[in-house]
């Protein structure tokens, strides 16, 4: 009886299936789950002086496994390595230093918390587990011993963490600008600080160096401005956690945490802008009399902004010992409202007279951080001698604040500042001279294109 060509092509095809098992079953035989588990050294002696600090792990998993690494001491405390990680068939080599995951030994207490630890000299006893992904009833273990010596067992401890002030407001104000965290490191260690909020972003903090190296042993300060001071946008106002954490040569790593608040953050911006004609500064001239005298124990008439927008004039001209006045506008651009300190605008400056002959001493402490704007000519004995508020109380917004009144133009509004000077010195050699104002952010800067503004020549005429 004659096969159809159907069944004989079948019977062909399972043949040859038959041989593909066979050559399988021969080259590649069921393997054992897990194989060739070994360490490089029995002996370690982890203490970083690059002698036996580590022992290479070795394994081989021919499937898919979920794999455990643990060592048991004399006493039976267990330490685990690895804890069911899951991990694809191949070879693996990783290396141990006998340093696990944190663990505190009983009637210890630390400040913070324990992340990496190194275990205690000893002999211990390492076991690898593989449990197959496909089916969990194929595992295998492999056992041996391990012995550890001469670690450097002490850990990286942090002490003396402190963080002030508790809230701090990075705007450049001259205010709570900053943020300080102190802390003493018990050995050398490597020193990471960094802020995390809620959106579990990490800000890290430089240290403030004075005179230790980094990560020695000792007392260290960390400082944050938030970015501003680099012209960053700070982090979005909120509650963080700050993280000190300090790694030793052996591995240990301790992590001590804290909160600060973040509040008003961001960066100031501001500038002169153009009256309609594209001049900046409008200026003008006034008789002098003795009633506008003012210092910081006087206050003399004000005088009134000039009120018509200037044209493009190249000077100037008054008679020797009249008034100068001026009159600009300041636009707050930036993200965060702008502090400024007095005087008011329409306070008259004598020639010889500074900025520091209008501020009491009691109240110098607060220039630094505010923003003024400043007037300066050729032969002025100092940068910008007379200077004068952002704005008038009407157009500021007041805060009190720890028994102090401070003034700020909010962000997105202008303030008109005018003034005068008298001029008394007329040197025939430099007449006329240049003046011109500026926009100053005290101690900080001078903002880009904010310097020489309104450029113009005042001549002298003698009485």
């Amino acid at each position: 009886m004659r096969l159809s060509p159907f069944l004989l092509g079948m019977a062909a095809v399972a043949a040859a299936a038959a041989v593909v098992v066979a050559g399988v079953l021969i080259l590649q035989p069921n393997r054992p789950l897990l194989a060739d588990a070994r360490f490089s050294l029995d002996t370690i002696t982890p203490n970083a002086d690059g002698d036996s600090d580590v022992t290479e792990i070795r394994y081989t998993l021919h499937r898919d496994a979920y794999l455990t690494i643990t060592f048991t001491a004399a006493d039976g405390t267990r330490y685990p390595f690895r804890e069911s990680a899951l991990r694809p068939a191949g070879d693996y080599r990783v290396g141990f230093s006998g340093v696990v995951d944190g663990y505190l030994r009983p009637g210890e207490a630390f400040l913070g918390k324990v992340v990496r630890r190194l275990m205690p000299d000893g002999v211990y006893t390492w076991t690898i587990s593989a449990i197959s992904v496909e089916n969990p009833q194929d595992t295998m273990t492999a056992t041996g011993t391990l012995t550890l010596t001469n670690g450097d067992s002490q850990l990286p401890l942090i002490e003396g963490f402190t963080i002030s002030p508790p809230v701090f407001t990075p705007n450049q104000d001259g205010y709570d600008d900053r943020v300080s965290i102190n802390l003493t490191l018990v050995k050398d260690s490597r020193l990471t600080v960094y802020l995390q909020g809620a959106d579990n972003v990490p800000y890290y903090v430089s240290e403030r160096f004075e005179g230790r190296k980094p990560g020695e042993k000792g007392a260290h300060v960390f400082d944050y401005d938030g970015g501003v001071d680099n012209n960053i946008t700070p982090p979005p106002n909120g509650e963080y956690t700050v993280y000190a954490s300090a790694e030793d040569a052996v591995g240990q790593r301790v992590e001590i945490t804290g909160t600060v608040t973040l509040q008003e953050g961001g960066l100031p911006n501001a500038e002169i802008v153009a009256q309609t004609t594209g001049r900046t500064v409008t200026w003008d001239t006034l008789p002098y009399d003795d009633g506008y005298f003012t210092n910081h124990e006087t206050q003399g008439r004000t005088v009134d902004a000039p009120s018509s927008v200037q044209s493009q004039m190249a000077q100037i001209t008054l008679p020797q010992g009249d008034l100068v006045v001026f009159r600009l506008t300041v636009y707050n651009y930036g993200t965060t409202p702008i502090r400024t300190i007095g005087p008011w605008p329409g306070t008259v400056y004598q020639y010889d007279q500074t900025d520091a002959a209008m501020t009491p001493a009691t109240a110098r402490e607060g220039i630094s951080g505010a923003w003024r704007v400043g007037l300066q000519c050729e032969r002025s004995e100092s940068s910008y001698p007379w200077r004068w508020a952002i704005g008038t109380p009407e157009t500021l917004i007041r805060v009190e604040r720890d028994g102090e009144t401070l003034w700020y133009l909010p962000p997105g509004r202008q303030a008109t500042v005018w003034g005068a000077v008298r001029m008394t010195r007329l040197i025939p050699t430099r007449n006329p001279q240049k003046c011109f104002a500026a926009l100053i952010h005290e101690d900080v800067a001078i903002p880009p294109r904010q310097n020489r503004v309104g450029e113009i020549d005042v001549r002298l005429t003698p009485r």
